[in-house]
């Protein structure tokens, strides 16, 4: 499971959890005292439902007994919910025992609360797997893994990565680490069908295989993964260390499986992968607690930002197409993080051929590198020069950002066309989701000519990101747009 899933499953079980425990608490008290008035001491009496919930977080966070809560099914999730309530309970009643709080203590109270617990948290529980299950699926949730394993150990490497990883996890493309054919082996037939795919590549278990693992780094650049696992245990060092270092540059996540003895958890302190002992190169430093309040923050955003955007549109439409023949609103394949791609969305600011006019202005392109610009650009309409002034044609991009595509602040998403020219150094820029606001912007874009100076901007934004920085770059945003500087 990976860190995001992790997350975002403690927590969500956690808070349905202790919504259970308050309403089956207040519901078995309105059933006992309902009309009545002899609660005894009503604040000891609803301390108890405060133990129980203080029991909930200590043992939902310390013990976690949820760790498999995606994978058991109907009848383990009956039985763990069951033995958290028997639990509870204990140490709730044993808590009161020793607090001397027994004479207020209804049994009836404990009695209801006991099976009106269990039946809410099983029937909750049940619907939030089913829902964080349809949720993980989502592309922008699903952590891509490309894997490399010696030729003999790929058929079990892979199918044990794909029983332990769950939804969370999805295998995009393997190598083998000795080289050599594609093909499979006679005898991993039954394990492993490897076949001819439409653009020539081959498949094994239904992965597509790369050729060649001495230049995969090169290869990768334009796969949209997340992650490495390599289990390459005979692989020579130099060999190793050239494909870790290009991962490095791409910053990728790339773990590395140690064939450690299986004598226990104790010597597994470098980090588990699946059932693998493996040590992890990053070069993400940051926790991903503070990516969930990231992109809470985006979420918040987001919501703000399309009520302005509602607003803007009703007076932008008409100009807009007033001014020029066309829809309102521009759409681009722009591509996200680790190479996802997705549509962005703008208020329309240039000619509806502007796209098959860009190649007629190349030979006028003020940028260096990979990146196009040009001074007083013939497409942009009347209308556009003044909504990108004053940066306007931004905020439908806050669709983008509630839709998880993007976040408010992050790298600029660059086109198709951009990207399938991006070599190893290039792509890590792209290792955090696109933002509609970043370093490079509040740095002043319309004075930048050189691309490396962009990605040199994003990775700085990346290698130093905290939310102090973003609340910092979102300050500056605000101060650039009504000033007008850099938005050109």
């Amino acid at each position: 499971m990976n860190q995001q899933t992790k997350i975002i499953q403690t927590y969500g079980l956690w808070f349905v959890d202790m919504l259970c425990i308050a309403a089956a608490y207040l519901i078995a008290t309105h059933i006992r005292f309902a009309g009545r008035n002899d609660y005894g001491d009503r604040r000891l009496h609803f301390l108890v439902c405060v133990v129980f919930l203080l029991f909930c977080t200590i043992y939902s966070f310390f013990v976690e007994w949820n760790r498999d809560f995606l994978i058991r099914g109907s009848y383990r999730e009956m039985v763990a919910v069951l033995k958290f309530n028997v639990l509870m309970l204990l140490a709730g009643i044993m808590f009161v025992f020793f607090a001397r709080w027994a004479y207020i203590l209804s049994r009836s109270v404990i009695i209801n609360f006991f099976w009106i617990n269990f039946v809410l948290m099983l029937g909750y529980r049940l619907l939030f797997k089913k829902i964080l299950r349809r949720v993980l699926s989502a592309d922008s949730l699903t952590t891509k893994l490309f894997v490399i394993a010696e030729r003999a150990e790929m058929s079990q490497t892979l199918v044990g990565l794909l029983d332990l990883m769950e939804m969370s996890y999805r295998v995009v493309g393997v190598a083998f680490a000795d080289g050599g054919e594609t093909s499979a082996s006679p005898s991993d037939s039954s394990a492993a069908d490897a076949s001819g795919t439409p653009g020539g590549m081959r498949e094994i278990n239904g992965v597509p295989v790369y050729e060649n693992v001495y230049d995969l780094t090169e290869k990768l650049t334009q796969l949209p993964f997340d992650e490495v696992f390599i289990r390459a245990p005979h692989m020579e060092k130099k060999d190793l260390q050239r494909l870790v270092d290009g991962f490095e540059q791409m910053g990728v996540a790339c773990h590395y499986n140690l064939e450690l003895p299986d004598i226990g958890e104790a010597t597994s302190r470098v980090g588990n992968f699946g059932n693998y002992t493996v040590i992890t190169y990053s070069m993400f430093r940051s926790s991903y607690k503070r990516m969930m309040i990231k992109r809470l923050i985006d979420i918040a955003g987001a919501i703000v930002g399309l009520i302005f955007t509602a607003v803007i549109y009703i007076f932008l439409a008409p100009a807009i197409r007033l001014d020029s023949p066309g829809p309102v609103i521009f759409s681009q394949i722009r591509v996200g993080k680790n190479g996802r791609r997705f549509r962005l969305y703008k208020f329309r600011s240039m000619y509806q051929d502007a796209e098959a006019r860009k190649a007629q202005l190349q030979k006028d392109n003020e940028m260096s590198g990979l990146m196009f610009k040009v001074e007083d650009d013939p497409r942009i309409t009347k209308v556009g020069h003044f909504i990108r002034k004053t940066s306007l044609d931004e905020f439908p991009q806050f669709w983008n950002v509630l839709k998880g595509d993007m976040s408010l602040v992050g790298t600029r998403p660059p086109t198709e066309d951009e990207f399938e020219q991006y070599d190893e150094h290039y792509r890590r820029r792209l290792s955090m989701k696109p933002g509609i606001t970043g370093l490079w912007q509040v740095s002043g874009r319309s004075d930048i000519t050189d691309f490396d100076e962009v990605v040199k901007l994003d990775l700085q934004y990346i290698d130093n990101w905290s939310l102090t920085l973003d609340f910092k770059i979102l300050l500056q945003t605000v101060g650039a747009v009504f000033g007008g500087s850099g938005a050109k």
